[in-house]
C-alpha cells in the first residue's frame, strides 16, 4: 500500500513484468481498508516519516494484525548527528558531488520529517502492543511491535 499513485502503478507494472502476483494499493496507513486480525505481518519501509497521523497509523497496525503478529518499521531517525550523516554518505562510496548533495538531502530534507526514538517510544505508548524493540544505526531505525494478542 502507498500514498502515491505513480508508486502503486510502478510497483504493479514491475510486479506484471516479473510474473508476480501482488495486491498493490493506493491508500492511506491512517485508514487501512482491511479487516481486523487480518495480517501476520507488516512491513512500513521508507514511509512513517511522511505520514501524516503517524498516532493513527499505529492504531491501525495494532488493529490489522492478527494475535501476536508483528509490525516492522524501518526509518530514519530524526536526531541524526551531522557526523554520522557524513559517515552513512562516506559508506555509500558516491562521488564528492552527489555526497554533498547526499549529506544535504538528508540533513535539510528526509531527516527533517522523521521521528526519534523517543518520540516512536511516546507512540508506540499510546497503543497496546506487547512489546516494543528498537534499534538504531547511524541514521536509521528499526521498530518491531508486536500485537498483544
Amino acid at each position: 500500500m502507498d500514498a502515491s499513485r505513480t508508486f502503486v502503478e510502478i510497483a504493479r507494472r514491475n510486479a506484471a513484468e516479473a510474473g508476480v502476483t501482488i495486491d498493490f494499493r493506493l491508500g492511506d496507513a491512517s485508514s487501512l481498508p482491511f479487516g481486523d486480525g487480518s495480517f501476520d505481518f507488516i512491513l512500513c519501509r521508507a514511509a512513517f516519516k511522511n505520514f501524516a497521523r503517524p498516532l493513527r497509523a499505529l492504531e491501525e497496525f495494532e488493529r490489522v494484525l492478527k494475535p501476536a503478529a508483528r509490525a516492522l518499521i524501518l526509518d530514519l531517525r530524526g536526531d541524526a548527528s551531522n557526523e554520522a550523516i557524513g559517515q552513512a554518505v562516506e559508506e555509500m562510496h558516491v562521488g564528492a558531488v552527489n555526497g554533498l548533495v547526499t549529506k544535504l538531502t538528508f540533513r535539510f530534507m528526509l531527516l527533517k520529517r522523521a521521528f526519534t526514538r523517543a518520540q516512536m517510544e511516546q507512540f508506540a505508548a499510546q497503543i497496546k502492543f506487547a512489546s516494543v524493540e528498537i534499534r538504531q544505526n547511524l541514521i536509521g531505525m528499526e521498530v518491531m511491535l508486536r500485537h498483544a494478542g
